[in-house]
C-alpha cells in the first residue's frame, strides 16, 4: 500500500510539473499543450513508460532513499512566445516552482493541524517527493529545466550549445544521479524547508 501511494503522489506531482509549463507556455504565447490535449490533470495523456512507470519502479525495488519519475514532456514551441528567450526560462521555470508551491501547501496543511494519523505520513511523502522532483529539474543538466533556464541566460551562441547536447541528456542524467551529486543538493534544500514550516523528515 505504501508504494501504491507514493507512485500516486509522483505520477500526480509530476503531471502538474508539466501542466504547469503547458499553462506558462499558453499565457505567453504558445497553446501547442492545449492543441495537444496535454492541460489536463488526466494521467492518461501524461504517462510515460519509461519515466512514469519503469523509472519509479526500479529505484522503489533497489530502495532507492530518492524516489522520482518524470511524466511525458509537454510540448513546447519556444518560438511561439512572444519573447522567446525570456519566455523559455518562464517556462522552464514553471514546472520546477508548482513542485515548490505543492510541497509549501502541504506543509500548510500540516501545521494548522488538518493532517490525521493517517494522512501526516501521506503529506510529509508529498512534500518530500515534490522538493525533490523540483531541486533535480533545476539541475542544469540537459533536457532538464536548469539547463534551459541557464541557456536563455546567456548569448544565443551558448543557448545553441546547451540545447545541443540533450541527445546526451540521458547518459548525463544517469551519470549524475549515479556520483549521488542530488544528494548534495537535496540535503540543504530538505533541510531549510523543514526548519521553515518547523517539520522533520527523518
Amino acid at each position: 500500500m505504501e508504494i501504491l501511494v507514493t507512485f500516486i503522489i509522483l505520477i500526480f506531482s509530476a503531471i502538474v510539473h508539466e501542466v504547469s509549463h503547458g499553462l506558462m507556455a499558453e499565457r505567453l504565447g504558445d497553446d501547442t499543450a492545449r492543441e495537444e490535449g496535454r492541460i489536463t490533470l488526466n494521467p492518461i495523456p501524461h504517462i510515460d513508460p519509461f519515466g512514469s512507470i519503469l523509472l519509479p519502479v526500479l529505484l522503489l525495488a533497489a530502495h532507492s532513499p530518492i524516489i522520482f519519475g518524470a511524466a511525458k514532456p509537454v510540448p513546447v514551441n519556444f518560438g511561439n512566445l512572444r519573447k522567446p528567450k525570456s519566455g523559455m526560462a518562464l517556462v522552464s521555470l514553471a514546472g520546477p516552482l508548482s513542485n515548490f508551491a505543492m510541497a509549501a501547501l502541504f506543509a500548510v496543511v500540516i501545521k494548522l493541524g488538518l493532517a490525521n494519523a493517517v494522512a501526516y505520513p501521506i503529506l510529509l511523502q508529498a512534500i518530500l517527493i515534490n522538493l525533490v522532483l523540483g531541486t533535480f529539474n533545476l539541475v542544469p543538466i540537459p533536457p532538464l529545466d536548469g539547463s534551459k533556464i541557464l541557456a536563455a541566460l546567456g548569448s544565443d551562441r551558448f543557448m545553441a550549445q546547451i540545447l545541443s547536447m540533450e541527445r546526451y541528456g540521458f547518459i548525463l542524467v544517469l551519470v549524475f544521479l549515479y556520483l549521488g551529486w542530488l544528494n548534495y543538493l537535496l540535503v540543504p534544500v530538505i533541510a531549510w524547508f523543514g526548519q521553515i514550516f518547523g517539520l522533520r523528515f527523518f
